[in-house]
């Protein structure tokens, strides 16, 4: 989700304007009806997107197991997070910068630990897409839709203490498969801690509440390609986390 490594080839062909080869001047007449040369439009990132392979192998696995204190929920798998089979791999990626600043985590750790740190805090790490692409524009509303109803499956089945959105656009859809929305308009959506009503995993038997779900916390998105929050208001968002997952670690270790 993951949340989605940058692009890793920009496109830099971006054309030069053709040189008048030698010759004399063209005619009056020739000039008015000469065709004027088009330049060539570079494409778009959703364009690039389109175009990625269906299926690229995708390395990376879930880390997901009973009793976790907290499970980070990505995009989906980037190419270089597919290639290796660790999360947030991109160098651009301030996930693992943000979680140790945020104080998630008490160290810095790298993509390659993404599995350990189930051993080392009961956090794990799963997406709402598993299918890599370039971009997170490489991703269908069919396929974001129909990953909101998996993951919440997920969610259920592993009964995590608490889950982190690492992403607004994660949320939307989220919200709108819990809701039977075809848009986000939400004019409550607030970064931090949600609603119990709309917590992930929620368990439901015989019309009675039986689990009310993990803790639901949505966070910024940790890409190098969202810029529209600076570092330090992306920090101040995850802080709150930062600070609950410090205070459950001092508690575990008390006890």
């Amino acid at each position: 989700m993951q949340e989605q490594d940058q692009n890793e080839e920009d496109d830099e062909n971006a054309l030069k304007a053709e040189e008048d080869g030698p010759g004399s001047e063209p005619s009056t007449a020739e000039a008015r009806y000469t065709v004027p040369k088009s330049k060539k439009r570079r494409s778009t990132t959703k364009e690039r997107s389109s175009q990625d392979p269906h299926n690229p192998v995708n390395n990376l696995v879930d880390s997901l197991r009973p009793g976790l204190t907290l499970v980070c929920i990505g995009l989906n798998p980037g190419l270089m997070t597919a290639a290796t089979g660790h999360a947030y791999a991109h160098p651009s990626n301030r996930f693992w910068h943000l979680l140790h600043t945020s104080g998630i985590t008490p160290k810095k750790h790298l993509p390659s630990e993404t599995r350990d740190l189930m051993d080392l805090y009961q956090i794990g790490n799963t997406n709402i897409c598993a299918r890599p692409t370039r971009s997170g524009d490489g991703l269908s509303k069919q396929e974001m839709e129909e990953g909101a109803v998996i993951l919440d499956k997920k969610i259920a089945l592993y009964k995590p203490e608490a889950v982190v959105i690492v992403g607004k656009g994660i949320w939307e859809a989220i919200w709108m498969a819990k809701k039977g929305q075809k848009k986000f308009n939400d004019p409550n959506f607030h970064w931090g801690w949600q609603d119990e009503e709309v917590q992930l995993g929620r368990v439901w038997e015989d019309g009675h509440l039986t689990w009310p779900g993990a803790k639901t916390f949505v966070a910024t998105s940790t890409s190098g390609l969202a810029a529209t929050l600076t570092p330090a208001e992306k920090l101040a968002i995850w802080k709150p986390l930062g600070d609950w997952m410090t205070a459950r670690r001092n508690e575990s270790g008390a006890g």
